[in-house]
């Protein structure tokens, strides 16, 4: 069996040490080809990657505007009616991840019964959008709810 090999193996090198010298340079326009679709297929998935990774920056943005917008909702529903003063303030957070403006302004349409309020949170980074919430606040009955003679 070794024999058989050993034949074979001579016969397939003398066949192509002839066919070698007419393909000499036909390696170098496969590699240049090879290497052209390569940079092809490279390039369209940076072009995609870059996509993908400012998708993924403007959704984080969105979600720390989403928080710090519901801490101030939260925070302005939990302090009493009164606590909440009527005007304008603005603050600037330049700390942490999401440095912004905070901008609150309250009003009272009706006298010592409701009270209108509008954050707008402005981002520092311009990739990311500005946000406004508006909500209600309402002066709270008296709890004492069976007293019929109280008012």
């Amino acid at each position: 069996m070794t024999n058989s090999l050993r034949k074979f193996d001579r016969a397939g090198t003398a066949a192509t040490t002839g066919t070698s010298k007419a393909r000499k340079g036909f390696v170098l326009v496969e590699v240049i080809v090879a290497m052209v679709l390569l940079a092809v297929a490279v390039t369209s998935l940076a072009a995609m990657m870059y996509s993908v990774s400012q998708s993924g920056q403007k959704a984080t943005g969105n979600a720390y505007r989403n928080g710090v917008l519901m801490q101030e909702v939260n925070r302005l529903e939990g302090i009493p009616y009164d606590s909440v003063t009527v005007g304008t303030s603005s603050a600037s957070v330049s700390t942490g991840v999401y440095a912004h403006t905070r901008t609150i302004t309250v009003s009272e349409p009706v006298a010592n019964v409701v009270k209108s309020v509008k954050i707008v949170i402005t981002p520092v980074n311009s990739l990311y959008k500005p946000d406004t919430v508006s909500f209600t606040r309402t002066k709270a009955r008296s709890s004492r709810v069976l007293c019929t003679s109280c008012q």
